[in-house]
């Protein structure tokens, strides 16, 4: 489970899956969730460096000096790992929940 993501990096990830700059990645987020996450500009880019540290997305900065991110190889490797992982849990919560587990 080291892999395991927080909501907020898994939602980056996914944006990042299009290499974009930081502001469209904020808004990719709140498309993503139907306006119900929204991650401030502090939070993102503490995430973004982390995310870079451990080689799952890249920096380019561009002419117009431009920061875009992309996701990395090896970045789509633990994205899928965690979609499983996800999954997973949201199978069994059906499961339970269809089973009566109306506690």
């Amino acid at each position: 489970m080291e892999d395991a993501l927080t909501d907020s990096t898994y939602l980056i990830m996914l944006a990042l899956l299009r290499p974009q700059h930081g502001y469209a990645i904020m808004k990719e987020v709140s498309e993503l969730t139907k306006g119900t996450v929204e991650i401030g500009p502090a939070s993102m880019y503490t995430i973004l460096k982390k995310l870079q540290k451990n080689h799952y997305i890249v920096l380019e900065e561009t002419t117009d000096r431009k920061k875009i991110y992309s996701i990395t190889d090896l970045g789509k490797e633990i994205l899928k790992k965690d979609i499983q992982r996800r999954k997973l849990f949201f199978e069994a919560g059906e499961q339970l929940l269809a089973e009566g587990g109306n506690a």
